[in-house]
């Protein structure tokens, strides 16, 4: 198989993308275990126990709430940044920038047809996500159920992505795509000799 050269906005928008999604699953993370709404709920609950002050469950859900809203809203911005980059990374191709991933294309290995599916399916996944995400905040209130149904399915195809994707790449580079990951990182040996 051929190695692989990535041009430094290939690079770059690789890694922009994949550090908002890292940020992305950390929101989500904190959303589902620490800063779950009934935890923080329980935590106020126990801190009240200790004083003459009560409140109701349906008050401190609205409370756990507002204290965790400041987290969520980055979760929010990082939806926004990830539009961003995606619409950028689609845009790319039109100016010669960047490929798009053909799976049709003539002469591809199994391999090859696999990485290209795989990345189509991600990204249409994504879009499905970030779509949503923006009807959630800016469409109908009658659509927002619904539309957050969809959206939180995300962190399933988000995880499963991330673990073929290491995958990949540790098998390329322990079999025919030796320095895959410097690649990534620092660009070919004729990028860093420019």
């Amino acid at each position: 198989m051929k190695q692989t050269d990535y041009s430094k906005i290939y690079r770059l928008m690789h890694w922009l993308i994949a550090i908002s999604f890292m940020l992305l699953l950390i929101t989500i993370f904190l959303r589902l275990t620490w800063l779950n709404k009934y935890n923080v709920a329980a935590i106020i609950q126990d801190y009240l126990n200790g004083t003459d002050q009560a409140l109701t469950q349906d008050q401190l859900i609205i409370l756990a709430k507002k204290i965790r809203k400041p987290m969520w809203d980055w979760h929010i911005y990082l939806g926004y940044v990830l539009t961003g980059l995606l619409s950028l990374r689609f845009m790319l191709p039109l100016f010669g920038k960047m490929k798009f991933q053909n799976p049709f294309s003539k002469g591809l290995t199994f391999k090859e047809k696999f990485q290209k599916w795989t990345y189509l399916i991600f990204y249409l996944c994504v879009l499905i996500s970030l779509v949503t995400g923006l009807i959630i905040e800016f469409g109908s209130k009658d659509l927002k159920k619904p539309m957050e149904e969809i959206h939180e399915l995300g962190i399933y195809y988000l995880i499963g992505f991330i673990v073929i994707h290491f995958a990949g790449v540790f098998l390329a580079e322990f079999s025919d795509q030796k320095g895959i990951i410097s690649r990534i990182v620092s660009g070919s040996k004729k990028d860093i000799n420019k």
